[in-house]
């Protein structure tokens, strides 16, 4: 998989917090090597015991190899604990400092920004996101690594075993590579249309809570169990379909498996009925088989979490990447002698849009120790007057 310079630089922005944890994930592909070498190695002496140990009748072969076997499947064992756990942890402490990160970015965001993610967005993105990337990366580390190592030793392998037989995977790979484009390249429009879909429901379940009073008071409840309704349908539906295509992988991948069986087992059978192949020989392209075919399976299932996660990573990123929109001028007055407040020829707009102006034209003197009221109907800019007060936002034009 082939990333852009703005693939690149996501990446870069999500594993930049890994910092302490770094080593737990360096030393992970060190294990992953050493478990798929024991991994490889099992099948080669399986092989070995039918062909030697069980063909001739010789115990001690069988003896000696069995204890070859028994110390290579205790090593991968060893190597795999060691390589998921180092795994586990540098995901988990990459999860803990990118929600450090970001909310320390949060914390100096000014009251536009928030409007522009909104609230429930924020939320969102602190929490099931970054678990998500969690996922993700765990994935990436415990796979990653392990499936093109197995693919590329089960390979080498199978071709020494018998170089002609083993085109078999050459001439399957195309059909699998078709299949995933397929779905990768019509999969990732929905994930990020369900990610948006997300923060609607958030949103309709926070005003629903913070409103619980109004909304009870009016008899309201048939009104907004209908708008969850809709958006938390619209979720189901987009969830299917994108599900309808990941459920295209598993059979895809079953299909390349069971014939490469098939291929195997029937042309190795002619080579064995001729005396070109031993028993023992074929047993080990097949358990190889197994092993490429499961690699391609986990680098599938690899490429398809990566999919789903790019829209939660570049979301993420968003946030790591906002700077605030409020800026100190080059003399900012840092304190206001006698309490008063004035406002010189003061407009603003939400978003510093001139199409939609709250406030136009407002010259106002408000005196130290001097109360007044602030009268107008609904929308009229109460608030938004007030707000600009404590600096909540920018003018957009004028002083405060």
């Amino acid at each position: 998989m082939v990333l852009d310079s703005g693939g690149r630089y996501m990446l870069f922005k999500l594993l930049k917090p890994i910092r302490e944890y770094k080593r737990y994930a360096i030393i992970r592909p060190l294990f992953v090597a050493l478990e798929v070498v024991m991994d490889v190695i099992i099948p080669y002496l399986m092989a070995k015991i039918i062909d030697i140990g069980i063909a001739r009748s010789d115990s001690r072969a069988i003896w000696i190899i069995g204890v070859g076997l028994f110390i290579s499947a205790v090593l991968s064992l060893i190597f795999g604990i060691v390589s998921g756990r180092n795994a586990a942890v540098a995901s988990s402490g990459l999860a803990k400092n990118l929600r450090h990160d970001m909310y320390g970015n949060i914390q100096t965001f000014s009251f536009g920004n928030i409007d522009k993610y909104s609230a429930p967005s924020l939320i969102t993105r602190l929490t099931t996101d970054v678990s998500n990337v969690q996922n993700a990366f765990q994935m990436l580390l415990r796979i990653l690594v392990r499936a093109p190592l197995m693919l590329v030793f089960s390979l080498l392998m199978a071709f020494k075993v018998n170089a002609d037989l083993s085109l078999v995977f050459l001439a399957i790979a195309p059909v699998l590579g078709v299949g995933l484009f397929f779905i990768v390249h019509h999969i990732q429009p929905i994930f990020q249309k369900v990610l948006r879909t997300y923060d609607r429901l958030n949103t309709v379940v926070r005003e629903n809570l913070r409103g619980i009073r109004v909304v009870k008071a009016y008899v309201r409840e048939d009104f907004e169990t209908d708008k969850f309704k809709t958006v938390s349908n619209s979720i189901f539906v987009d969830y299917s379909r994108a599900e309808k295509l990941l459920a295209i992988n598993q059979p895809l991948m079953q299909f390349c498996l069971y014939t490469c069986m098939l291929l195997l087992s029937w042309i190795g059978a002619h080579l064995i009925a001729h005396g070109s192949m031993s028993t023992g020989q074929l047993m080990g392209l097949i358990t190889y088989a197994m092993q490429i075919l499961n690699s391609l399976m986990m680098l599938s299932m690899v490429l398809m979490m990566v999919t789903m996660s790019r829209a939660l990573a570049e979301r993420i990123v968003e946030i790591l990447d906002e700077e605030a929109q409020i800026h100190n001028p080059p003399n900012p007055v840092a304190a206001v002698k006698d309490g008063s407040v004035r406002f010189m020829n003061v407009d603003f707009g939400y978003g510093g849009s001139d199409r939609a102006m709250a406030l136009q034209g407002v010259n106002l003197n408000i005196a130290a120790g001097q109360v007044i009221g602030v009268i107008g109907g609904t929308g009229s800019g109460k608030s938004t007057l007030v707000s600009l007060i404590p600096r909540l936002y920018d003018v957009t034009r004028g002083e405060v």
